[in-house]
C-alpha cells in the first residue's frame, strides 16, 4: 500500500521548476567506509533542483520554493541535463557549479550561470539551498527508513518531494494524495521483488 502511495505522489503533467533554480547532484545511501569519491557500490546519484524565491521584506535573500529529485544513472551532460529539460522551465536562470556535464545547457534555453567551487568542501557555500534539499533527505531517509535500495530509491525521492512541496499545507497534500492514490493501480508483487528474485 506504501508503495502504491508513493507511486501516486507524481502528478500526472506536474508544472516544471521556474524562475531562479540552484541544481546540483550528490550521492545518496550508506557510508561505504575505505571506499573514496565516486567510487561507491551501495550509494547511488540523485538529481536535485530547488527553486528560489526571494523574500519581499528581505531584498537579497532567498528562500526554498518547490524541488524537485531524481535518480540518475551518471553525473554525464546526458544524465544530468535530461534532469534539467525534464524539470526546469526553459528561461530558467539555473545555477550549477562548473561540473562539464551541465556545460550544454546553455544551448537548452536557459539563463546558465555556472560557479567554479574549488574544493568539494566549498560545494555548500556555491550552492547552499540545493545541498540543505541534499541534507534534510539523508537524515530522513536514515533516521525514518534506516536506508533504501537502489530499487525503490524513485519511490522514495517522490514521497520526499511530496512532502516537501506540501509542508506548509499538510491537509491539502492528504486530501490531493487521497485522489491521486484512487486513479494509481496497486502495486505488485513482481514490482516489489522481481529484481530480488531474479538477481
Amino acid at each position: 500500500m506504501l508503495h502504491k502511495l508513493r507511486r501516486a505522489m507524481v502528478r500526472p503533467a506536474r508544472e516544471r521548476l521556474q524562475g531562479r533554480i540552484e541544481v546540483d547532484e550528490a550521492y545518496v545511501g550508506a557510508t561505504e567506509p575505505g571506499r573514496p569519491g565516486r567510487q561507491l557500490e551501495r550509494k547511488f546519484l540523485v538529481a536535485g533542483a530547488v527553486e528560489l524565491r526571494q523574500q519581499s521584506a528581505h531584498k537579497g535573500r532567498w528562500i526554498l520554493g518547490r524541488i524537485r529529485l531524481a535518480l540518475v544513472p551518471d553525473a554525464s551532460s546526458d544524465s544530468l541535463c535530461g534532469f534539467v529539460q525534464a524539470n526546469v522551465e526553459p528561461g530558467a536562470t539555473v545555477l550549477t557549479d562548473a561540473w562539464l556535464g551541465y556545460a550544454p545547457l546553455y544551448r537548452s534555453g536557459y539563463d546558465h550561470r555556472p560557479t567554479k567551487q574549488g574544493s568539494p568542501r566549498r560545494a555548500e557555500e556555491v550552492l547552499p539551498h540545493i545541498h540543505r534539499i541534499f541534507g534534510n533527505l539523508q537524515t530522513w531517509l536514515r533516521g525514518t527508513h534506516h536506508g533504501i535500495s537502489r530499487k525503490h530509491a524513485p519511490a522514495y525521492l517522490n514521497e520526499f518531494t511530496f512532502r516537501f512541496n506540501r509542508r506548509r499545507s499538510p491537509m491539502a497534500a492528504f486530501q490531493t494524495l487521497l485522489g491521486l492514490g484512487g486513479q494509481t493501480a496497486p502495486t505488485t508483487y513482481n514490482q516489489l521483488y522481481a529484481v530480488e528474485l531474479t538477481g
